[in-house]
C-alpha cells in the first residue's frame, strides 16, 4: 500500500510561533489550553513546566499568563493586565485581524457578522471586540429572521471552509446596500484545505490527524470524507484500527494546524510497520 503525505499540513505559523513562546516562557500557565492538541500541551507541561488553568481570575499579580492562540475576551484581558499579571500574548496574528475589525467597524456603524462556531474560543473572544454587539451564524438560514442594518460587517472563524463562507456573504450581499467582507481564513487553512481536497480524491483510505476539539481539523476530515468515504479522524497512532487497511492501496495523510511532526511520524511508522508485518 502506497503512503503519502498532502503537500500541506500540520503546524501553522501561529501554532509554531506560540509554542516557541510557551517554550521560552517555563513555569508560566496558559489561559485555556494554548492549542488544540492534548498531547502537545502535555509535552509543554512535562519539559517546560507550562501548566494550564481555565480561570484568568486564577492568577494573581507577578504570575505569568500566556494567552493562547485562539485570544480571549477583551474583558478579560483587560482584567489580567488591571490585576498586573504579566500577560505573555500568544494569540496567532490571524486571529487578531478580526478581532480589530470587528471594533473597528462596529464603531463605524455596522452591524457584525461573524461566520463560526460561538462555543469556540476564538469566536468568543472575537465577538467580544464589537463594541455594539455580534451575531455569530453558522449558515444563511439563520440570517433569515434578523433585522439587520444596511451596512454589514463580515468576518470568518479563521478555520472555516471557504466554501461555506461564501455562502453566508452570497446571501447578505443581495439583501443589504453595503456588505463588507472580510477574509479571515488564515493560508494556512486555505493550503492545507486544497491539499487534503487534492489528495482525497486520488486516495481509497484517508487518515485526519488532530485534535477532537480542533475546529480545523474536524474541516479537513469534512474535506477529506466528501471526496474518500474511508476518511478517518484520530489523534494519534493509538487511534488507528489496522482494518482500515485492507484491500486498500493508497492511503492518504493529512494533519490539523494544532499536530506536531512527532504525532504524525508515530502515526507514519504505525501504518508502515503493520504493513510490513502483514506482507512479511
Amino acid at each position: 500500500m502506497k503512503i503519502e503525505l498532502a503537500e500541506s499540513y500540520g503546524f501553522c505559523f501561529g501554532v509554531k510561533r506560540a509554542i516557541k513562546i510557551a517554550e521560552e516562557n517555563k513555569n508560566s500557565s496558559t489561559y485555556g489550553p494554548l492549542i488544540h492538541n492534548s498531547k502537545e500541551i502535555e509535552r509543554l507541561e512535562k519539559d517546560f513546566k507550562v501548566g494550564l488553568t481555565d480561570n484568568h481570575r486564577s492568577f494573581s499579580s507577578g504570575d505569568k499568563a500566556v494567552i493562547r492562540t485562539h485570544g480571549i475576551p477583551k474583558n478579560e484581558l483587560a482584567e489580567l493586565k488591571a490585576n498586573n499579571v504579566n500577560v505573555v500574548d500568544a494569540t496567532c496574528p490571524y486571529v487578531t485581524k478580526p478581532q480589530q475589525i470587528c471594533q473597528e467597524m462596529s464603531e463605524q456603524g455596522y452591524d457584525i457578522i461573524i461566520f463560526g462556531d460561538e462555543a469556540h474560543p476564538e469566536i468568543k473572544g472575537v465577538k467580544s471586540y464589537a463594541t455594539y454587539g455580534a451575531t455569530v451564524v453558522t449558515s444563511p438560514k439563520e440570517l433569515e429572521d434578523l433585522k439587520l442594518k444596511d451596512k454589514i460587517a463580515l468576518v470568518a472563524q479563521t478555520t472555516r471552509k471557504v466554501e461555506d463562507y461564501m455562502e453566508v456573504a452570497n446571501y447578505l450581499i443581495p439583501r443589504h446596500k453595503e456588505v463588507r467582507v472580510f477574509n479571515t481564513i488564515c493560508n494556512a487553512t486555505f493550503e492545507n484545505q486544497e491539499a487534503v481536497r487534492k489528495i482525497s480524491k486520488k486516495a481509497d483510505v484517508m487518515i485526519i490527524i488532530g485534535g477532537k476539539n480542533s475546529s480545523n481539523t474536524k474541516q479537513l476530515f469534512s474535506i477529506s470524507h466528501d471526496n474518500c468515504k474511508d476518511s478517518y479522524h484520530i489523534e494519534d497512532e493509538n487511534d488507528l484500527d489496522f482494518s482500515w487497511f485492507d484491500g486498500k492501496e493508497f492511503c492518504g495523510i493529512s494533519a490539523g494546524a494544532s499536530t506536531p511532526d512527532w504525532i504524525i511520524q508515530n502515526v507514519v511508522n504505525a501504518i508502515e510497520k503493520n504493513q510490513q508485518t502483514k506482507n512479511s
